[in-house]
């Protein structure tokens, strides 16, 4: 079928004047059986009308190398009353991530980087800073899968306000710190997808976005994708809408590896083909199955236990109802994505999103509900997460002051922490008021608190901020990252996202 068929039919279904399942062959496989996604579509409909807040959705359903259902439901654009179709670009936020390291990935294929020499070793001038541990041991690897020691971050740049994105060894000299040794954790940071597509156009010798292009997007036949909006897109493009409803400025990052690609429900199924091994006529292989198996290898776990998730080379792993699942999600303004993919049932699903609305993943678990034996039933929003958190006691190594220094590039800024024994943390920064840590705990040999105390420095006073402490404890020496967060219950609401910058911070006990 014909793109300007296809986005015909989708138009009519989104308005609801066909019928209910499709009944022409299509160049990627045959479509779903009669009625088979009925129910779906019309929970999908009923959801936009109860939620006037989420402008549209796209799916798209693979099984066994087939797309069996590909649809948009709602306006990609209300302002133009555009309606959302499976080829509707969406901005995919996270899901950037494993579209990156597919590209990363090429260059391992041809021989130009290794997973396992340091990042550093294919930087600029501007490199990654050991604060514990040493920078060599931050590899390519560790970068891709979380565990580099890279923050909490992430910079958001809008169109229609003054300060533009700063080049990328700007960033780095700013908030390059590894706060945590190299392989000693798994913390997410979206920086660490900003250095990899740096990395790319080190390497590749061509700018990130057009090495995607030509790398990726057009080998695997994704012609409506791009990083940020490429030309001709812009007019078919879904809008980001804010929390208030309305439409957000264009915006980027300093991490477009990590958040700014663009693709199509459409794109996305058959990427998420390609990576089930599924070898579509007209998708050149880019990568051999190996190097897909070594991408979907998790070589970082997110927790502890036999429930924990893992973390790959630019995708996430876990076990469902005994179903492995490989995938990845996308959350940030006016943007809610999902992309799982089944190895086992041959099966892929992707749910787009416009708004912040977690509708799309209420859509993409009831159709693994429908395609999977076993799925559990559906939570109710909030079932879970009305427990009040526990009383903060602090252990003895913790109990007393401690003294130390946020390091910013704008000079030290110096800190106090007390741990009281009735489990009040007090805390002053700098010539601040002394002030209480909101919701402290201590896991794990890591402290964890949320102060109203501010980190002062060019980027951070752009907006209203609090300070989050990721701690770890290291004898009589706490270290870690003092991250600069727009968003809590103290700060006013902002229809934007904005920003998270984190800072090495360190204190020692006093005697």
């Amino acid at each position: 079928m014909t793109l300007l068929a296809r986005t015909a039919l989708m138009l009519a279904l989104s308005c609801g004047l066909t019928q209910p399942a499709f009944a022409a062959e299509k160049a990627n496989g045959t479509v779903a059986t009669q009625g088979e996604f009925d129910a779906l579509r019309a929970r999908i409909r009923k959801e936009l009308a109860d939620n006037p807040d989420v402008p549209s959705i796209a799916v798209a359903v693979a099984r066994d190398g087939k797309i069996v259902w590909e649809e948009g439901f709602g306006w990609a654009d209300r302002e133009s009353r555009r309606p959302a179709t499976a080829d509707t670009p969406y901005s995919l936020a996270s899901i950037s991530k494993p579209i990156t390291a597919t590209g990363l990935m090429t260059l391992v294929r041809d021989g130009k980087l290794d997973l396992d020499r340091p990042a550093n070793d294919y930087l600029g001038a501007a490199k990654l800073v050991a604060r514990v541990g040493d920078a060599r041991d931050a590899t390519v690897r560790r970068v891709a899968n979380h565990t580099a020691g890279l923050p909490l971050h992430y910079q958001f740049f809008y169109a229609d306000e003054p300060v533009r994105r700063p080049p990328m060894e700007e960033t780095l000299r700013r908030y390059g710190n590894l706060v945590t040794a190299p392989g000693e954790i798994y913390e997410y940071s979206n920086l660490g997808y900003g250095v990899l597509d740096d990395i790319i156009a080190r390497v590749s010798g061509q700018t990130y976005i057009d090495y995607m292009r030509t790398a990726v997007f057009e080998p695997l036949g994704m012609t409506h994708s791009s990083v940020d909006i490429a030309p001709g897109l812009e007019k078919i493009v879904a809008t980001r809408y804010g929390t208030d409803g309305k439409p957000l400025a264009f915006y980027d990052f300093d991490h477009p590896g990590g958040s700014a690609v663009y693709a199509s429900a459409h794109d996305l199924v058959r990427f998420a083909m390609f990576h089930l091994k599924n070898h579509l006529p007209d998708q050149k292989p880019i990568l051999s199955d190996a190097m897909i198996d070594a991408m979907h290898e998790p070589t970082a776990s997110e927790g502890k236990g036999p429930d924990a998730g893992g973390y790959g080379v630019g995708f996430g792993f876990d076990l469902k109802a005994g179903h492995r699942i490989v995938s990845h999600t996308g959350s940030m303004g006016g943007v809610r994505t999902q992309m799982q993919l089944y190895p086992d049932a041959n099966i892929a699903v992707v749910v787009l999103g416009n708004s912040g609305s977690p509708l799309p993943s209420r859509i993409a678990d009831a159709i693994a509900r429908q395609l999977l034996p076993n799925w559990p039933a559906e939570t109710p929003p909030g079932g879970n997460n009305n427990a009040p958190p526990k009383p903060f006691a602090a252990p003895a190594a913790l109990l007393g002051r401690w003294t130390g220094a946020v390091v910013t590039e704008a000079g030290d800024v110096p800190v106090e922490l007390e741990f009281q024994a009735d489990g009040d943390v007090h805390a002053r920064f700098g010539k601040q008021l002394e002030t209480l840590v909101n919701n402290p705990r201590f896991e794990d040999g890591r402290f964890f608190g949320q102060v109203v105390s501010r980190v002062d420095t060019e980027d951070t006073l752009r907006h209203p901020s609090t300070t989050r402490l990721t701690l770890t404890l290291r004898d009589n020496v706490l270290n870690g990252s003092a991250s600069s967060v727009n968003w809590g219950t103290e700060l006013p609401a902002d229809p934007k996202t904005r920003n998270a910058v984190s800072h090495w911070i360190e204190v020692r006990k006093a005697p």
